[in-house]
């Protein structure tokens, strides 16, 4: 083999990666004869050499050379062009996250777009301390944000410390409560990353008004309206108990009806006004049988205390007890004279209950008439005359109420010591 005829065959061995239809135009191109072959006549090329199935009538050399050069040039540049046309891939940076973001687009995709933006968070620290400086333990310390939105809420450590992480930045309002001191806010603006420490807060105490009203009890307020009423006395001497000038007296108790009808019976003075009754009936020659003398004044005396004694504890003590009546009078003290003249004189009839609502008297009624009954055992027997002795008797000790109460609407109220 000539080296004419192993030069092709070494091309076509470094041109082996190339396309088949490359290659086989390389090869009619190398296997071609010599430039003075294209002068012979066709029928002496066709004697003289057989014709290859790949053969085409491609003209002179010059123009088979131009056709197959091109193709080479076209293999050669198009890959090259085909790169430029496609987009090119650039780096992708890892994000500090730990994901890896895609470069190169404009628009982010919505999926990115719903991804929340990292934040910078902060810290915010400080103490709570009272006036002395000490710290305050177990203080309830919030923190909220410009949008007035709850944070974190935690409670100082033993020295009054507190402190929140993740807090994010901008504007905070910080809170400190502590029951008995006055809440304290103070505000300030945190920024990214920063940690803040808060100047200490300073809890002050709490102005507490505390304002305690001391009532006494019903009972205190009865027992000392009772006390003023057993000190009640006309000119200072002459007992006046009966009688109330407070609005809203406090109703007596069954044990004070009957230890004031003792006291009334009892007192000095009571005994005087026995005895001038009695004198009185005496020189009037009432209840002829008793005789006149010292011993027909001492059984006019003794039936004029009875009589008092028992209108006194019948009316002012044993039925009020039972029909829980009061035996007082109550002062009016205001409006017309006719009025008060006519309340006067009505009150025996008329009396205040225990439940300070007025109704029929009927202590001060049914305790003089028994009054006048029980006389018809005492009284000498000339002078009994049965009923009409005891109405009658009622009848003065109700005439006796009714203008002793005059007295003390219109003139006794003036004269009563010892009184509210």
């Amino acid at each position: 083999m000539s080296a004419s005829a192993k030069e092709p065959r070494i091309r076509m061995a470094t041109l082996s990666s190339l396309p088949l239809w490359l290659e086989i135009a390389l090869h009619e191109l190398l296997t071609a004869p010599p430039a003075r072959a294209e002068r012979e006549p066709p029928t002496s090329l066709a004697r003289s050499s057989p014709v290859s199935p790949f053969a085409r009538p491609l003209g002179s050399s010059f123009f088979h050379l131009l056709a197959v050069g091109g193709l080479l040039l076209c293999f050669i540049l198009f890959p090259s062009l085909i790169s430029a046309a496609l987009p090119q891939s650039q780096p992708v940076p890892d994000d500090v996250s730990g994901q890896t973001n895609v470069l190169g687009t404009s628009d982010p995709s919505p999926q990115d777009a719903a991804q929340p933006q990292p934040t910078n968070y902060g810290t915010v620290s400080g103490r709570v301390i009272d006036p002395t400086g000490n710290g305050l333990a177990r203080t309830t310390v919030q923190i909220k944000s410009d949008g007035e939105r709850l944070i974190q809420e935690v409670q100082s450590d033993e020295n009054g410390r507190f402190g929140f992480g993740r807090v994010p930045p901008g504007l905070f309002q910080l809170t400190a409560a502590e029951e008995g001191f006055v809440a304290q806010t103070i505000s300030n603006i945190l920024r990214p990353g920063e940690n803040f420490l808060v100047p200490p807060i300073t809890m002050h105490l709490a102005t507490v008004v505390t304002e305690i009203r001391v009532a006494p009890s019903i009972e205190e307020i009865a027992q000392e309206e009772f006390k003023d009423l057993e000190r009640q006395r006309v000119l200072g001497f002459v007992p006046n108990f009966y009688v109330s000038y407070l609005d809203e007296a406090a109703p007596l108790t069954p044990k004070r009806k009957f230890h004031l009808a003792l006291k009334a019976t009892t007192d000095p003075v009571a005994s005087v006004d026995v005895g001038v009754v009695a004198g009185v009936d005496q020189a009037a020659g009432r209840f002829s049988g008793y005789g006149q003398g010292a011993e027909g004044y001492a059984k006019r005396y003794g039936a004029s205390y009875a009589n008092f004694a028992s209108g006194l504890w019948i009316g002012g003590a044993i039925l009020p007890s039972i029909l829980k009546q009061d035996p007082r009078y109550f002062y009016k003290g205001s409006g017309s004279n006719r009025s008060r003249f006519l309340y006067a004189i009505s009150r025996p009839f008329v009396c205040k209950g225990d439940n300070q609502h007025w109704q029929p008297n009927y202590s001060s009624v049914f305790g003089d008439l028994a009054a006048g009954g029980i006389s018809n055992l005492y009284i000498p027997e000339r002078d009994r005359h049965g009923a009409r002795l005891t109405f009658e008797n009622a009848g003065i000790a109700l005439g006796t109420s009714a203008a002793i109460n005059v007295l003390q609407e219109f003139l006794l109220h003036r004269l009563t010591s010892k009184r509210r």
